[in-house]
C-alpha cells in the first residue's frame, strides 16, 4: 500500500482518477459572467452551447441572410439557407500538459500528476452535469485529442488516455498544441488548459485569442513551490536521473533573479487572461486540487 502511495506521487493510474468522483461531487464547473465579444448589450454566463450544421433548404422570407449558403445558391441559381441545430449539452474540453517540465516536484506530487488530478475532477463534474467530455493530452513529442462524448464511458476513455499516453517521436511545442485546439474545439465549448505554460509566445497568445472568441477558456497554471521561491541559504542538488545540478542559494542576486523570472511569467499570464477575458487559476503541486477548484 505504501509503495502504491509513493508511486502516485510521480505517476498517474486509473484507480487514482476514479476515486476523484467522490470529492468532485461537491464541486461545480466554472461559469463566468463576462460579456461575450460577439454579444449585444447583455451579460451571459456562457457563450452559447454551440451550433451544429443540420441541413440546407430553400431560402424563406425571414431567414438570416448571414446563413445563406452561397456555394449552393451559385450552383442552383436559387437562394438556399443553412440550418443549424443547437447542441443539447455543452462540450467540456480539457487540455493536459505532460511535457518534461511537468515531470517535476519538490513537494506534493509531480506537476503532471497534479494536472491529471485537476483534469479528473473536472471530468467527473462535467459528467455529473450531463455535459459531453473530451480532451487533449500532450507531451514534448505527441499530442492526442479526444472528441467530446456523453456519459461515464467518455470519462473512462479520457482517463485511459491520461494513464496511457502516446509515444510518437515528432517534436511539438505549446504554440502548435494550442493551435490544434482552435481546430478541434467547437464554438460554445468550455475549455480548460492545465499546464505550466512554459514556452508561451505571441503566436500561442494569438491562438488563445482566437479560441476565447467562441469558447469559455480557463487556464490553470500548475507549478512547484520551488519555482516561485528558492529555499533558504545553502547548496542544493537536483537531478533528472541523467544529470545533476547544484544550486547555491547563498547568492542573493541569483535568488532574486530566479524569483523575478517566475513572477514575471505569472504576471504575463495574468495580463493575457485579463486581455482575453480568460479566467486564470494557479495550483501548486502541494495543494489539494479539489480545494483549488472550489
Amino acid at each position: 500500500m505504501e509503495k502504491q502511495e509513493k508511486s502516485e506521487l510521480v505517476s498517474v493510474n486509473l484507480g487514482m482518477l476514479i476515486k476523484l468522483a467522490r470529492p468532485a461531487a461537491s464541486l461545480k464547473l466554472f461559469r463566468s459572467r463576462i460579456r461575450a465579444p460577439q454579444s449585444g448589450g447583455y451579460l451571459s454566463r456562457a457563450k452559447g452551447r454551440g451550433m451544429e450544421f443540420d441541413e440546407v433548404r430553400m431560402y424563406q422570407p425571414g431567414d438570416d441572410i448571414r446563413s445563406i449558403d452561397w456555394r449552393i445558391t451559385a450552383r442552383t441559381g436559387k437562394p438556399h439557407t443553412k440550418l443549424f441545430r443547437e447542441e443539447r449539452e455543452r462540450p467540456v474540453f480539457i487540455s493536459v500538459d505532460y511535457r518534461a517540465s511537468m515531470q517535476f516536484a519538490t513537494r506534493g506530487v509531480f506537476k503532471a500528476v497534479q494536472a491529471a488530478k485537476l483534469a479528473g475532477l473536472l471530468a467527473w463534474i462535467a459528467e455529473r452535469h450531463g455535459d459531453r467530455i473530451g480532451g487533449q493530452i500532450f507531451t514534448d513529442t505527441a499530442c492526442r485529442e479526444l472528441k467530446p462524448q456523453n456519459g461515464r464511458q467518455a470519462v473512462l476513455h479520457f482517463f485511459n488516455a491520461l494513464v496511457k499516453t502516446e509515444s510518437k517521436q515528432s517534436p511539438i511545442n505549446l504554440e502548435q498544441v494550442i493551435g490544434r485546439l482552435t481546430h478541434h474545439v467547437k464554438p460554445g465549448s468550455l475549455v480548460y488548459i492545465i499546464s505550466d505554460f512554459r514556452g508561451i509566445n505571441h503566436r500561442t497568445e494569438n491562438h488563445l485569442a482566437k479560441l476565447a472568441k467562441h469558447c469559455e477558456v480557463i487556464m490553470i497554471l500548475v507549478y512547484d513551490p520551488l519555482e516561485s521561491q528558492l529555499p533558504g541559504k545553502g547548496r542544493y542538488r537536483f537531478t533528472d536521473r541523467i544529470s545533476d545540478i547544484v544550486v547555491d542559494t547563498s547568492d542573493t542576486q541569483r535568488i532574486l533573479n530566479y524569483q523575478k523570472k517566475f513572477q514575471q511569467h505569472y504576471d504575463n499570464l495574468k495580463m493575457l487572461a485579463k486581455k482575453l477575458n480568460i479566467r486564470l487559476i494557479r495550483c501548486a503541486s502541494n495543494e489539494k486540487p479539489a480545494e483549488v477548484l472550489r
